[in-house]
């Protein structure tokens, strides 16, 4: 091993060298520390790797904007709670007035399956179904759990099919006074079918509902309160809708009871 040079008062250089036992500690010493850094390289090379392929667990982009830009609310990273801190607060806007014919005809097939988005529902929310061989696509009969009040309410189309109605968890009125009234109308279309924001429930209960927001409407029973706002967030921060005050105050005031409940109706299903 080369020598090493240490320069005394006097200005003279002496010079020695260490021991075999000395060197061979000290390349030791490097070939670790080489090692350590080498890892830690490729530690944080993968890292970046995973979070540029979407496979490391995280929120998703727009829940990841809400946790940064939040207001203090609190909630972890991809929680409703830290993403309501990102919708916008506004009154409300009414003016032209809403009519359901703006969000196009109710029901339609936009995804061109050949079956109504009714139907589609009704076959996704309720177990034990039988359809209707002519169209395979009417369904006849079926058991649906209400995701609302928790009651079993057995389906038959022929008996009373409005027993069974689909809800708009965000309303169609709520979104055209809170930003839909400024869309196109083939998004008021999509907005009216989206899958992520329709549910199968009780008929009289979605009828108490009508076009309430969460200040003046929460379904019955309470363990469903966190998962129904959770998904009104994350319906009116992908589709950039706002929240009115007294909507806001009443969502933190459900979701602080749940701060880990998870934003729900971010991605769009097609």
């Amino acid at each position: 091993m080369p020598g090493s040079g240490v320069v005394s008062q006097n200005g003279r250089v002496h010079r020695h060298r260490y021991s075999g036992r000395m060197g061979r500690v000290g390349i030791l010493t490097l070939v670790a520390l080489s090692m350590a850094l080498t890892a830690s390289c490729r530690s944080s090379t993968a890292d970046r790797v995973g979070s540029a392929a979407g496979l490391s667990a995280g929120p998703t982009d727009a829940a990841t904007a809400g946790e940064s830009a939040g207001d203090g609310a609190g909630g972890g990273s991809g929680s409703a709670l830290a993403l309501l801190g990102t919708v916008p607060i506004r009154a409300e806007d009414n003016s032209p007035k809403y009519v359901r014919s703006e969000f196009g005809t109710a029901w339609s097939d936009v995804d061109h399956n050949h079956c109504d988005t009714r139907n589609d529902i009704l076959r996704r929310d309720l177990h034990s179904t039988t359809i209707r061989k002519s169209d395979s696509c009417t369904v006849l009969t079926g058991e649906l759990t209400d995701p609302y009040t928790t009651r079993i309410i057995r389906f038959d189309r022929s008996r009373n099919a409005s027993a069974v109605q689909i809800d708009h968890v965000v309303p169609l009125a709520d979104a055209w006074r809170t930003g839909a009234l400024n869309w196109t109308d083939a998004q008021r279309l999509q907005f009216a079918n989206d899958p992520q924001n329709l549910l199968a429930v009780d008929g009289p209960t979605n009828t108490r509902k009508s076009d309430k927001d969460a200040s003046e409407w929460l379904p019955p029973s309470p363990g469903a309160q966190c998962p129904y706002v959770a998904r009104q967030v994350g319906l009116k921060s992908r589709y950039h809708l706002w929240v009115t005050s007294a909507e806001a105050a009443a969502m933190r005031t459900i979701l602080q009871k749940c701060p880990t409940q998870a934003s729900l109706g971010l991605t769009a299903t097609h």
